[in-house]
């Protein structure tokens, strides 16, 4: 069997065509956007392996309240921040996701979390839409993103952008904000460390399953001896 083509050669793959028919304005607002943040990302205030995390509750779009202590009852939790639900990059990424990461985590005992700080309601969508068979849940507030760091704010074009398409992404995600997170992977175990993580400015990379799973595969290996 071929190997599985990277999450990240997909991701650039799509982008390339996309850039072959969005329109030129439109393209060079969303690279700047993404080049800006690469640029300008705070990374002194990124969350980092060896981090304490303190209690937090996520809403999960189907079960509800989803406190940590909750997450890591049976295992480490590998927390995936993404967007929002209708983010092309997010729409890409949270099913590759579910093909090479999930069943591998259930099968290691760790749980597997999306989260986007968009309201349960809209943000079941995304879990519906590609059947996922992990837990998608809410970051009311952005108030995990912004503990963690990983928060950034829509530059003046891509906001007048937004804006003009009827569709400010406040609106789209029901914060009324212009703040959105940094695709994030964290890995914590359950004594509440973090012991993995990778924060991308850049919303077209994304980190690949394998980092994770080396990680949990460490974490419960040390736990089983």
């Amino acid at each position: 069997m071929p190997e599985a083509q990277s999450l990240n050669h997909t991701l650039a793959e799509f982008q390339a065509k996309r850039a072959e028919t969005m329109p030129a304005d439109k393209l060079k607002i969303n690279v700047d956007q993404r080049r800006l943040l690469v640029e300008t990302a705070d990374r002194s205030a990124f969350v980092r392996a060896g981090d304490a995390v303190e209690p937090f509750e996520l809403t999960e779009v189907d079960i509800g309240p989803l406190p940590l202590d909750a997450l890591l009852k049976n295992g480490p939790v590998v927390l995936i921040f993404f967007r929002f639900a209708g983010c092309p990059a997010c729409n890409i990424a949270l099913p590759y996701y579910n093909q090479h990461l999930a069943l591998e985590l259930r099968r290691l005992g760790a749980t597997l979390v999306g989260v986007s700080p968009q309201v349960p309601e809209r943000l079941r969508a995304i879990k519906e839409r590609h059947k996922l068979d992990f837990l998608i849940a809410t970051d009311a507030g952005i108030a995990l993103g912004r503990r963690f760091g990983i928060l950034y704010s829509f530059d003046e074009a891509s906001r007048r952008l937004s804006s003009e398409g009827g569709s400010p992404i406040g609106e789209v995600t029901g914060t009324g904000t212009w703040e959105l997170p940094m695709p994030t992977a964290v890995v914590i175990d359950q004594a509440g460390t973090v012991r993995f993580a990778d924060v991308s400015p850049d919303w077209l990379v994304r980190t690949e399953p394998a980092d994770i799973i080396v990680t949990v595969q460490t974490i419960t290996t040390r736990a089983a001896a």
